[in-house]
């Protein structure tokens, strides 16, 4: 047991590690090639940080047949990036963090609670229904799918509108010193080889999650919504806050978003399509509903704090947004572990 947490951490550390130089590298990318930090954090970034769920999800069913630990994660997941929003408003020192984003973030977090408010329905349905059980991919996972490619094309679009109504009005960031004559080739360089070691990572840290888990016995439902989504959600925490530190906070905030989309589009796609026995919705708990209801609300905070909230400069210890985030993460855990 000890050498499995030890195993644990130090795959967590070599995450955090890598995780500067990923978000480094997609900043200079966003720069070099104009595309924007939102975007580039929705695409880039995200992708890159959620493979290990996708990974876990996969090996969960293809080789543990726990469909249960699959749809957990991604939905246990979805819960701590937002966690990790409530977090960052606490380390951003110039003010409320969610004050220094573009109106991108908004459109970003709409798509993802409408794709984690349509497979909670999925689960719903299945519950109470057979129908179309027996078939090898569920149709509201081929809608899942086809919104995750319609979110790409329309965070590209927005963002791009976004960045030319504002850029008449605000100076365009300066570079990370060290970073100025960095080329775009040696960016995706740091970038693919950055990505790589984080996902190489994750994946061992979700496997030694696996084991510990079943070390302890602890229920599937539970370890997938919580210990396993904390374990592949490290990318997330690790470049966001490196992005932080790199006075991108658009680069954060779009990054754990993306990843929400990511999740549902692209991680439960793939979940379905590896279960075999069936359609995934029917086979799993419905106690993932609430996690579903649970994100959907608190992304709903993050939209209305991006909204309504004045452009101030102002720092208090805690804003009403990021205690409310920190709170339902809190109260969605221990929800959680009494249902499962």
């Amino acid at each position: 047991m000890a050498v499995l947490w030890l195993q644990f951490v130090g795959s967590a550390v070599l995450i955090l590690l890598a995780a500067h130089f990923l978000a480094s590298s997609a900043d200079t990318v966003a720069e070099r090639t104009g595309l924007g930090r939102s975007f580039i954090g929705v695409v880039m970034l995200a992708t890159a940080t959620s493979l290990p769920e996708l990974a876990t999800g996969i090996s969960s069913i293809a080789l543990l047949d726990a469909p249960d630990l699959a749809i957990g994660d991604a939905f246990g997941s979805n819960l701590f990036n937002l966690l990790i929003i409530g977090l960052a408003d606490i380390y951003w020192q110039n003010g409320p963090v969610l004050n220094a984003v573009t109106r991108t973030s908004v459109m970003v977090g709409a798509l993802g609670a409408g794709l984690i408010g349509l497979a909670t329905l999925a689960i719903f349905i299945y519950s109470e229904t057979d129908v179309t059980a027996e078939w090898l991919i569920s149709p509201l996972t081929i809608v899942l799918i086809l919104g995750f490619v319609a979110a790409m094309y329309l965070i590209y679009r927005h963002d791009r509108q976004t960045r030319e109504s504002e850029s008449a009005d605000e100076a365009p960031p300066e570079p990370e010193p060290g970073r100025q004559h960095q080329s775009l080739s040696r960016a995706l360089l740091f970038y693919v080889v950055s990505a790589a070691i984080v996902v190489a990572a994750a994946v061992w840290l979700a496997d030694v999650g696996e084991q510990i888990a079943e070390t302890m016995h602890w229920e599937e439902s539970f370890v997938g919504t919580q210990f396993l989504a904390i374990s592949t959600s490290l990318p997330e925490i690790g470049t966001s806050f490196a992005a932080l530190r790199l006075n991108a906070p658009d680069l954060a905030i779009t990054n754990v978003l993306g990843s929400n989309v990511f999740n549902m589009g692209i991680v439960l796609f793939f979940d379905d399509i590896a279960f075999t026995d069936g359609v995934i919705w029917s086979a799993v708990s419905t106690v993932h509903m609430l996690s579903g209801l649970i994100a959907v609300l608190m992304t709903m905070v993050v939209i209305v704090g991006i909204m309504t909230r004045p452009r101030g400069t102002g720092k208090r210890i805690w804003t009403p947004e990021g205690a409310t985030l920190v709170g339902a993460y809190g109260g969605a855990s221990a929800l959680l572990y009494l249902l499962a």
